[in-house]
């Protein structure tokens, strides 16, 4: 909290345009940045959000023009919006969840700028921002180590885990022996959602998936999941907070068949919260999130997956939300965030005296 010594700041948090701060459904950047911004505004700091405008947050909301933000046209209007408030009011720190480019005009200037990846980042881009900014003025996270660990050869980078509010998360520590398995996230091939079918199709296993179809993955749900969909395999649609906390916690373990580099996957955290396990394959983050044996396993085809899926019941699912609690409360990682917060502006104070 906020004391004599250590006074309220004053920070300029960014979004992306396209979805509102907090979102209903799909939007896990949102999810975090609306996590962040709250408990900010509650410990007396004074932060202004730049978000879409139907955002809801208890902080001061600048809503961009553009809430698309697809054409040039859109990103320079969005980017005039973030400056031109930026650059005439005093901030003691600008804290980007959106794009890089947004940054540009305040890049060679010395205020202090923490730029947020929860994606893949562009190195180039890094790269060029880094020669145009003032003096280390600016600073990376990412959402793990996988991310974090990309920057860092080009410019100060930490990786700080995303997380979810544990009170939202209610942990169901027993369950039928015939509880479903569920896969969670958006309906397309990079998800896994066809080889979560598949295994549990090999295990005997009921499946739920619940999700969105992703914009341009309609056939792939015709094609490959909605065949299967029968008694024992149910396709749920989109789920809310309050669906997505009841369909996790009633699990017997989460399915992450990604076949891409997945830069964190709120999903994982979300599930063990509920103490929900979590079989992913070892693929982006899943290795850091997911503790072999612990909460969950950790494996690379099909067969290991159905494998580890008979094993299931050796998980200890109070565990599960203990580790969850440790790693991925929203407490954990706004503490480390203010910590970064405040190791940047004494950073660039102690340089503006040196120089």
């Amino acid at each position: 909290m906020p004391t004599k010594s250590n006074p309220p700041l004053r920070i300029a948090i960014t979004a992306d345009p396209q979805i509102p701060v907090p979102p209903v459904f799909y939007g896990g950047i949102e999810r975090i940045v609306h996590l962040l911004v709250t408990a900010l505004s509650k410990q007396g700091h004074e932060v202004t959000l730049f978000a879409h405008p139907d955002s809801k947050v208890c902080s001061k909301l600048i809503g961009y023009s553009n809430a698309t933000g697809n054409s040039t046209i859109d990103q320079l209007q969005n980017t005039w919006t973030i400056n031109k408030t930026i650059l005439s009011k005093k901030f003691d720190l600008v804290h980007s969840f959106g794009k890089l480019s947004h940054l540009l005009p305040m890049l060679p200037l010395g205020i202090p700028k923490l730029m947020s990846y929860q994606r893949e980042p562009t190195l180039a881009q890094i790269k060029k921002a880094v020669r145009i900014s003032r003096k280390d003025s600016l600073w990376f996270t990412g959402c793990s180590n996988y991310i974090a660990d990309q920057i860092k050869p080009h410019a100060p980078a930490y990786a700080i885990y995303n997380a979810v509010e544990m009170n939202k998360y209610i942990p169901q520590v027993e369950l039928s022996a015939n509880a479903p398995l569920v896969f969670l996230g958006r309906i397309e091939p990079i998800k896994g959602t066809h080889i979560a079918i598949q295994a549990a199709l090999k295990t005997g296993k009921t499946l739920v998936i619940a999700g969105n179809i992703s914009p341009g993955h309609q056939d792939y749900f015709d094609q490959q999941i909605k065949p299967f969909l029968n008694a024992a395999i149910t396709y749920v649609g989109p789920v809310n907070d309050h669906q997505k906390n009841e369909l996790l916690r009633n699990s017997t373990a989460l399915l992450m068949p990604i076949e891409w580099d997945e830069p964190f996957g709120i999903v994982m955290a979300e599930a063990l919260a509920c103490g929900t396990p979590v079989i992913g394959f070892k693929r982006g983050a899943v290795p850091e999130i997911v503790k072999h044996g612990l909460n969950g396993f950790i494996c690379s085809t099909i067969a290991e997956m159905t494998h580890f899926i008979h094993r299931i019941s050796e998980i200890d699912r109070k565990e599960v939300r203990m580790d969850a609690v440790l790693r991925f409360s929203s407490e954990v990682m706004v503490s480390q965030y203010l910590k970064i917060y405040a190791d940047l502006i004494n950073y660039k104070r102690s340089t503006l005296l040196k120089s």
